[in-house]
């Protein structure tokens, strides 16, 4: 009589006892996330606030107004963001002295910079000083006889580039450095043979970089850029500081005229929270996706 046991079935271990149901039942509690049930009954009670009582529900309209406005930031931001990373990526990986030594130099620079002292800066000394600097390059060109005296040169003023464009140069300039170290570690993670299969197909340097390196490279950095992406809109916050009227601003400006701190500052914290958690399922599913092919 043959005992083997055919190919097509396991072997049954009958050393190993199954688990008990309190050893599962202890695996299943392990395992659950209970921070999403505690965040949960958080908003929802915070939600009931907002619907039940007077004072949530008035700073919720006053707050919510901004909404539009940090998402504009938020978007516009990472869009000249992700740009410049990748441009300020492929610098860094450049045989050009010149491009590789000026894209390490900015993102250095930019990376050594607090954010907040980054808006300032560019807010109140870089803008105004590039707004002086092309009205003279407009009297010059005037004097060369190559504009008339009057030109947009001239007629440009500080009042021309308004506080929330200033503030999205500085949140894309500076997330720009943090996107091109995605990018350039994206791009140094695919391997040296595929590189080299382009060489022996003979493919340009641009052309194995748009065909080969690129595409797969850019599926790799997804989901840190959408982290990045998370984090920007948490520091869009930060262009408060020069009179934007997003949430943050809003939500300071209920709180000084009314005296109504605590009610102003969970309802901009369930704000901030419900987008960040949406946009953080957004980014583990794409996660899950890409893992799955």
């Amino acid at each position: 009589m043959d005992t083997t046991t055919p190919p097509h079935e396991a072997p049954i271990d009958v050393g190993r006892p199954l688990p008990s149901l309190s050893a599962r039942l202890s695996t299943i509690l392990s395992d659950f996330p209970w921070w999403v049930l505690i965040v949960f009954a958080a908003g929802l009670l915070l939600i009931i606030q907002f619907v039940t009582d007077e004072t949530y529900n008035e700073v919720i309209r006053f707050i919510a107004v901004g909404i539009r406005l940090t998402i504009t930031v938020t978007l516009s931001a990472y869009s000249i963001a992700i740009v410049l990373g990748l441009v300020t990526a492929l610098g860094q990986l450049s045989q050009n002295v010149i491009a590789r030594n000026a894209a390490v130099l900015y993102v250095q620079v930019v990376r050594g910079i607090p954010i907040l002292v980054q808006i300032f800066i560019w807010a109140l000394v870089l803008v105004p000083l590039g707004i002086d600097v092309l009205n003279n390059l407009g009297n010059s060109l005037a004097g060369l006889g190559l504009l008339q005296t009057e030109n947009f040169l001239t007629a440009l003023s500080v009042r021309d580039i308004g506080f929330i464009m200033r503030g999205i140069i500085a949140l894309s300039l500076s997330y720009g450095a943090f996107s091109s170290e995605i990018f350039r570690a994206g791009i140094q993670s695919i391997e040296r043979g595929q590189v080299e299969a382009a060489d022996s197909l003979g493919l340009t340097r641009f052309q194995s970089l748009r065909l080969i390196i690129l595409p797969q490279a850019i599926r790799r950095v997804l989901p840190p850029l959408g982290n990045d992406f998370i984090a920007m809109l948490k520091e869009s916050s930060l262009v408060s500081v020069i009179g934007v009227a997003e949430i943050t601003q809003l939500g300071k400006k209920y709180a000084a005229a009314s005296f109504v701190f605590p009610q102003t500052y969970y309802s901009l914290a369930f704000l901030y929270l419900a987008m960040t958690l949406v946009l953080s399922a957004g980014v583990k599913f794409m996660e899950r996706r890409l893992k799955s092919g």
